[in-house]
């Protein structure tokens, strides 16, 4: 018994990577912080009496298959639950009325109410950064009150959105224009992560609604978020600069990838506009006419060349992957769509804060819900992926912002104390609109690896077409798949039932086995419109914070994103090194393996022969002409 416990706590410590005295460094700091290190040690969520209850649970539970628990009619009616315009069914779950109980029994021990409380009353719930978690505050409603420090900050909201809005309609309505005169209708985003992908997703979302179809004609809006060049020429090689206006989205305004496209976009401008520069205050122009930030660096946006009129703040209590709902993204939308469509969206999102605030019973809760199945389905039935199926191509952009939500909030390995848990948090989140999916990865779903699905579709379409001579429209051809799918998974197909169909030949018949019992969720919505896509976001968003809250873990911080931006930084330092024809030191890359070493080193002697090579043909390109 002893040697299995050494065994087992060695294995521990050495996948954690904490060995001799990294253990001993740790502990000391956990005592020294947070007190008793083994009462801490207790309350991870894996330890916890409530979590242990639906554990056991599910052993009784998982040899009932879904076929049989979908037969129990009251149980399906109260596993659904609705709001304006939504409903929200969860009957495809492996759940039952029990289920619903250890749910109440574990909100109650992990004092969920009370964290969500907590984060609405604006405590500093991001612990590791000292920060409040107030992204809901943005888009509250003027006759609100919401406290961060004692101070009412939603009249300074409301002072930046009037700011932003005033801009925006100015753009809109050509009385500011570009450097020649011309008005601005292109705009495009500089910014990466939760600067891009939230805004992407809402843009491509409500585009086609026929209220912003009219508001935005003759305005669209693009995106530079990648560092890589074929990003910048993409965007740019069809843009009249005349007609362009930048957005820069940076909070500290020093963002690597950011600034470095920022740079390449003036820079660009300036190319453009060679022929109408003469003086170095052409250039000043052009960036006061063409470029605005969206940033907390005045000192820095000033350096740029940014008036600091054309610049919109945000606060530190608004996450970057919560950011939508600050000028990085509402200044955006309001430039393309106007600030009427911004304003709809906004208030979706605060529908949905006060129905997840003030509903108290879980089982009418829907964000509540949604996070409380997600952990079910991720630590008691150990699914590792989450496969989020939207049925609709405007929602083509959903996924990647949720999956950056979800996984840079909850892919975390510590708890909120600070220690190292021995179980996974946050699933691998994926998924593809509608049919496109259903030809591409269903077929793992059905019959490979067993994950968590979630539905999403709607009632109206956002083009109703109906083909001459065809039984029903396009919409309902869409639709069909899903309601159908979820059933798929549910229920299977058993080699009884294929044995009597007569049509499948004998040997055929063990691959149509589909065993089912996969569960899944489905959440209904009445129509694509500003109001409904600011729903389902608040909706997935309160949705993390309720995982991160039953996990115990800081979802707000992104510390490994940050690891990663260290280390380049010192890769960097080698590509200057080498752009000035300075000896290569390795030895910097104190934090680099020998062999990242060895594969830099061939990268950097063959983008250096290429770069030599090339610069050889443009010398004898050169002569040749002369010759000529």
């Amino acid at each position: 018994f002893v040697f299995f416990f050494f065994k087992q706590k060695t294995a521990y410590e050495m996948q954690r990577g904490l060995v001799g005295s990294e253990m001993c460094i740790r502990d000391r700091y956990q005592r020294r912080v947070h007190g008793d290190y083994q009462d801490m040690e207790k309350q991870v969520f894996y330890k916890l009496k409530s979590v242990n209850a639906l554990q056991m649970h599910w052993e009784e539970l998982k040899i009932k298959h879904l076929r049989e628990l979908l037969q129990d009619q009251a149980r399906n009616e109260k596993m659904v639950a609705e709001t304006k315009n939504i409903i929200f069914d969860y009957t495809h779950e492996s759940m039952n009325l029990q289920t619903l109980e250890l749910f109440q029994a574990l909100a109650e021990e992990v004092k969920l109410n009370e964290k969500i409380a907590d984060m609405f009353n604006g405590k500093k719930i991001n612990v590791s950064e000292d920060r409040e978690v107030m992204h809901m505050a943005l888009r509250a409603s003027k006759d609100r009150k919401i406290l961060i420090d004692g101070i009412d900050v939603v009249p300074v909201v409301h002072k930046e959105l009037d700011k932003l809005f005033a801009f925006a309609t100015k753009v809109r309505e050509g009385k500011l224009v570009g450097f020649t005169g011309k008005p601005l209708t292109t705009f495009v985003v500089i910014g990466i992560g939760g600067s891009y992908l939230s805004i992407d997703f809402v843009y491509e979302a409500i585009r086609h609604n026929e209220e912003c179809k009219k508001s935005g004609k003759g305005f669209e809006l693009k995106f530079i978020p990648n560092v890589d060049p074929i990003d910048f020429v993409r965007v740019t090689e069809h843009l009249n600069p005349e007609q362009t206006l930048f957005i820069i989205n940076s909070k500290t305004f020093t963002t690597a990838e950011t600034m470095l496209n920022a740079r390449t976009c003036r820079n660009w401008l300036f190319e453009q506009f060679a022929s109408r520069i003469s003086k170095v205050e052409d250039k000043n122009a052009i960036v006061a006419h063409h470029m605005i930030a969206v940033s907390t660096n005045l000192d820095e946006t000033k350096k740029f060349g940014i008036d600091s009129q054309n610049v919109f703040a945000f606060w530190n209590w608004v996450g970057g992957r919560f950011s939508v709902w600050s000028a990085i993204g509402i200044l955006p939308l309001a430039l393309c769509f106007g600030p009427e469509i911004a304003t709809q969206f906004m208030a979706g999102g605060e529908f949905i804060d006060l129905h997840f605030s003030q509903t108290k019973d879980i089982t009418k809760n829907i964000p509540v819900l949604l996070g409380l199945i997600g952990f079910y389905n991720t630590h008691i039935q150990k699914f590792e992926s989450r496969a989020i199926l939207p049925y609709s191509q405007c929602l083509h952009k959903f996924v990647p912002h949720i999956q950056q939500l979800s996984m840079e909030s909850n892919g975390k390995d510590v708890s909120i104390t600070g220690v190292p848990l021995t179980e996974p948090t946050g699933p691998v989140v994926f998924g593809e609109p509608g049919t496109n999916g259903q030809h591409s990865f269903y077929q793992l779903i059905h019959q490979g690896r067993r994950m968590a699905c979630e539905f999403i579709g709607f009632v109206e379409p956002i083009y109703p077409i109906m083909v001459p001579g065809e039984l029903v429209d396009s919409h309902d051809e869409l639709m069909s798949n899903f309601f159908a799918q979820p059933d798929a998974l549910a229920r299977g197909i058993t080699m009884a039932e294929i044995e009597a169909n007569p049509k499948v030949k004998e040997k055929e018949r063990p691959f149509k086995v589909f065993h089912g019992n996969r569960p899944s969720l489905s959440i209904l919505i009445d129509q694509i419109s500003p109001f409904t896509i600011g729903q389902l976001l608040a909706i997935y968003e309160h949705r993390v914070s309720v995982e991160g809250f039953l996990f115990g873990i800081n979802s707000y911080d992104q510390m490994g994103v940050e690891l990663g931006k260290q280390l380049a930084t010192d890769v960097r330092g080698i590509f200057i090194q080498n752009a000035k024809k300075e000896k290569l030191d390795y030895d910097k890359l104190k934090s680099a393996t020998p062999s990242s070493k060895k594969l830099l080193a061939a990268y950097i002697q063959k983008r250096n022969t290429k770069q030599s090579h090339q610069k050889q043909q443009r010398k004898e390109l050169t002569l040749s002409l002369i010759h000529i």
